[in-house]
């Protein structure tokens, strides 16, 4: 008389890790991009978020002094908070002689494409975005900071 095993066998079949490896494959598709976006999107938000605090700095400067030039009158004051890591560069050019100024936030690495505007009149404009971000005509008077 043959004695019957007690034990079952225990472990995954080649199908059940088959179906598990697809499962993980198919979250990894949905998670991945929208988790970049999410990153881009939040550089996008503290690169505009600087260049309106940016602006305030300037106005500030304006009401103190009359003019948004520099002690030496001949170029834009740069705030002590500009080195941030949203991965903007920032640059800002005198108009109207000391009366007026345009700061351009020009992105690099994750957010390269992206350039946004501000000047003494409040204006926030978009230069560039990315291809598929906005079936608006460049430049648009708005800060574009997701897709549409």
């Amino acid at each position: 008389m043959p004695i019957a095993s007690t034990t079952a066998c225990r472990g995954f079949t080649l199908i059940e890790l088959m179906i598990a490896v697809a499962v993980v494959g198919v979250l990894s598709a949905i998670a991945i991009p929208q988790y970049s976006d999410y990153v881009l999107r939040s550089r996008l938000n503290a690169g505009a978020g600087t260049l309106k605090e940016v602006r305030s700095q300037m106005e500030q400067r304006y009401s103190d002094n009359r003019s948004y030039a520099n002690a030496a009158g001949n170029a834009c004051v740069i705030p002590d908070f500009l080195e941030n890591d949203s991965g903007f560069s920032f640059a800002c050019a005198l108009t109207n002689g000391t009366q007026g100024f345009t700061w351009t936030a020009t992105g690099a690495g994750t957010t390269l494409d992206f350039i946004y505007q501000t000047n003494e009149a409040g204006i926030e404009s978009t230069q560039g975005t990315r291809a598929g971000w906005t079936s608006a005509t460049l430049p648009v008077n708005r800060l574009i900071l997701r897709k549409e």
